[in-house]
């Protein structure tokens, strides 16, 4: 994974140089997407998503994500079809939450030297990460900054299951330019995405096998909670832990804007679930569509269901272009 630790662009995490393809890798399925500059601005020249079997990918901070190499390769090949280009020189990746882990780090003060700011981030997660940091890929990047004090984002993920992901995509010919977070991706495009967003906002990324809440104040991160789908704690009372957490720590009220991303992965059931956060938060929660930001080829027809797929390698995309 890679990023600037020092003065990022604002709303923009985990930031490399700009690519025009990105791939994500998830649970039961991955997608391209292609971008292109025109007159008009961004334009989303292609896109596809493929199926992947159950079991094929199966996200994880200790052990192994991906299964079956092969199947993931073919499936991203398939893909690169069905948009109707060939894979990638070089591509954007994005990788599960459950991969990685995310930390946000408050300091008072920072070293004014590069190396001793990853000396102090290292220590600050060595006893809440479940490898060794020696084994460990570690980044990170300004989430958000008060009067006196400085918030890192800070992520951690096992080196070796940052090179699965590689490989894969590596046996089609294709670069892996700059690795990110399936939340923090979907997060830019968001933001992106709804320029006319002020207050707090709060974003909810529901996959397979887990479940991301994040808050934004001003454009940048003040809150991030991940939970996987086997700790069996139901999406209401995670929103619901939220928003009290948000009223009684961050002095927050309600938030101007709520955005659910992965709905379509429960099917008809994803309307059930955006119902429920509605109610709960008394905000109508929207899909991150990023139409704000990039228009889409004619031929590409815009759904929930795409508009769903999208946002992740969309936003890993859009991450430099969001300041400009």
């Amino acid at each position: 994974m890679t990023s600037r630790t020092h003065s990022p662009p604002r709303s923009s995490f985990l930031s490399a140089q700009p690519a025009t393809a990105a791939i994500e890798i998830a649970a039961g399925r991955v997608t391209v997407v292609e971008i292109n500059r025109r007159p008009g601005g961004l334009v989303v020249s292609a896109c596809a998503s493929a199926a992947l079997p159950a079991g094929v990918v199966t996200p994880s901070l200790t052990g192994t994500n991906i299964h079956d190499p092969a199947v993931v390769t073919a499936a991203i090949r398939q893909a690169c079809e069905a948009a109707g280009i060939r894979p990638p020189r070089r591509a954007a990746l994005v990788v599960p939450d459950s991969a990685a882990r995310l930390s946000l780090l408050t300091f008072e003060e920072l070293p004014p030297k590069a190396a001793d700011v990853d000396q102090l981030v290292r220590w600050q997660i060595k006893k809440a990460t479940p490898f060794p940091l020696d084994d460990a890929q570690v980044t990170h990047a300004i989430a958000h900054q008060d009067t006196g004090a400085t918030t890192l984002a800070a992520i951690a993920a096992r080196r070796a299951a940052v090179v699965e992901y590689e490989q894969v995509v590596l046996a089609l010919g294709t670069h892996p330019g700059v690795v990110d977070l399936a939340s923090v991706s979907v997060l830019n495009a968001a933001l992106a995405g709804d320029t006319t967003a002020a207050g707090d906002c709060l974003l909810v990324c529901v996959a397979r096998e887990s479940t991301v809440l994040a808050i934004v104040r001003a454009g940048e991160l003040v809150f991030y909670r991940h939970r996987h789908a086997i700790d069996e704690e139901p999406l209401g009372a995670l929103v619901h832990q939220t928003a009290m957490y948000h009223e009684d720590r961050l002095e927050g009220g309600k938030f101007a804007r709520v955005w659910l991303c992965g709905a379509s992965w429960a099917g008809e059931g994803g309307e059930a679930i955006r119902r429920e956060i509605s109610q709960r938060l008394s905000v109508d929660a929207q899909p991150v569509d990023v139409r704000g930001a990039a228009a889409f080829a004619d031929r590409i027809g815009v759904s929930a269901a795409v508009l769903d797929a999208i946002a992740a390698p969309l936003g890993a995309l859009l991450r430099d272009r969001m300041g400009a």
